[in-house]
């Protein structure tokens, strides 16, 4: 039988789940009906969610300090709360600009996960690969579900109801969450509080030394912000027009992008398995130099080719995201750490709003087959980054 501590982290992974959920929905209803409804082109529609990825960057500084002020626990409520009651307002848009207003409300209690959430995940552990990467699977799977869900919601019932039921869903949650975190007795919340959170030896690191970790972990996060948001914003509409005879409906675009996001998925639990056990730089250029690979693949490629390699770059594209978060949480200190993943996921959000436009961009003017060389140069900008990583000793007692 599950204990409440081991609840709450459900609870955390399923909040993953619906941040990316959320943050998606846009992106295949306009992929698939939305640009028809309102006879608009995919580029110039896709940029009306710029509103919401600004607000995704602009309010994850304020949720981060709000959470190390206030209350992790409590912002975690407000998080489940406000993003269900904005996707269902959002579901009453008839216009571009009310779609933009919406999706900017979504985007600001989105804000909230990233530095709130996954603090809380690595609170209180020494080893935090394997739960970085299982709450990572958790917030991959739901940008795979918005493929799937979004698609077969259209086909079966409208694009409205894609934000409507997961909202309805969300803001239950959210009260299930407010009673679960009520009903943490004082032990559970004694035993929560002492932080290895995987730290690395103090007395070996110095400052220059964390500096310079931090300072390649914003260059890696920022260049892997503009891989991940382009690959996941995108597929719908490359699998749209690169599968041919194999995009036959919504929900077949839709399965084969969920397909896709499901199996590498699996990519964040064989790199949290590893960098637990493994020197961090080594796994990291592993990554990196697989991701620029597969891109450089990737153009002209049709029908079940550009399945199978879309499916291996997003392997080695969600591989890459528990690593920066593994990193923070071991030369943070457990009291300001949320900070630290604000300023992170402030840099990375700000880099995949700016990358929504840059789609529509590329796309209009020369396809996605020059997009994915450009996702190639950035890999490759990780893999140079990564290669000045240093090496970092996990200290044999607690942090802090």
């Amino acid at each position: 039988m599950l204990n409440r501590e081991s609840v709450h982290f459900l609870l955390l992974n399923v909040g993953h789940f619906l941040d990316h959920l959320f943050m998606l929905i846009f992106a295949t209803a306009a992929a698939l009906t939305l640009a028809i409804e309102w006879d608009m082109s995919y580029g110039r529609l896709i940029a009306y969610s710029t509103p919401g990825f600004v607000a995704f960057a602009l309010f994850t500084i304020p949720a981060g300090w709000l959470a190390d002020h206030w209350s992790r626990e409590g912002m975690m409520a407000v998080f489940f709360i406000g993003i269900g009651a904005s996707s269902a307002a959002t579901a009453l848009a008839h216009t571009p600009l009310q779609m933009g207003i919406g999706l900017f409300a979504i985007g600001m209690f989105a804000a909230i996960y990233h530095p709130v959430g996954i603090a809380l995940v690595v609170h209180g552990r020494r080893c935090t690969g394997v739960p970085i990467a299982v709450n990572g699977v958790f917030g991959n799977l739901g940008v795979a579900s918005a493929a799937l869900i979004t698609a077969l919601l259209i086909d079966n019932v409208g694009w409205r109801s894609a934000f409507t039921w997961p909202g309805f869903v969300s803001m239950a949650l959210g009260l299930i969450y407010i009673a679960v975190v009520r009903g943490r007795n004082a032990e559970a919340r004694k035993r929560a509080r002492p932080d290895a959170a995987g730290g690395v030896d103090t007395l070996t690191l110095g400052r220059a030394t964390m500096i310079r970790v931090l300072v390649i972990v914003l260059v890696t996060s920022s260049l892997g912000g503009l891989i991940f948001q382009s690959t996941t914003f995108s597929l719908p509409k490359v699998f749209n027009e690169q599968l041919g005879a194999l995009a036959v409906s919504a929900t077949a675009v839709g399965s084969y992008a969920f397909l896709a996001f499901a199996i590498a998925s699996v990519g964040q639990l064989v790199v949290g398995y590893l960098v637990d056990r493994m020197p961090v730089r080594r796994v990291f250029m592993a990554v990196a130099a697989l991701q620029a690979v597969l891109f450089s693949l990737m153009p002209d490629l049709t029908g079940w080719s550009a399945l199978l390699v879309a499916g291996a770059f997003m392997f080695a594209v969600f591989s890459q995201i528990p690593i920066n978060d593994v990193l923070i949480g071991r030369v943070s200190r457990s009291d300001w750490r949320a900070r630290v993943y604000a300023v992170r996921y402030t840099i990375n959000f700000s880099i995949i709003a700016l990358s929504v436009p840059l789609i529509g961009w590329v796309h209009g003017r020369w396809g996605f087959d020059t997009l994915f060389v450009l996702l190639a140069i950035a890999a490759v900008g990780i893999l140079v980054a990564v290669s000045l990583l240093p090496a970092l000793r996990l200290a044999i007692a607690p942090a802090e």
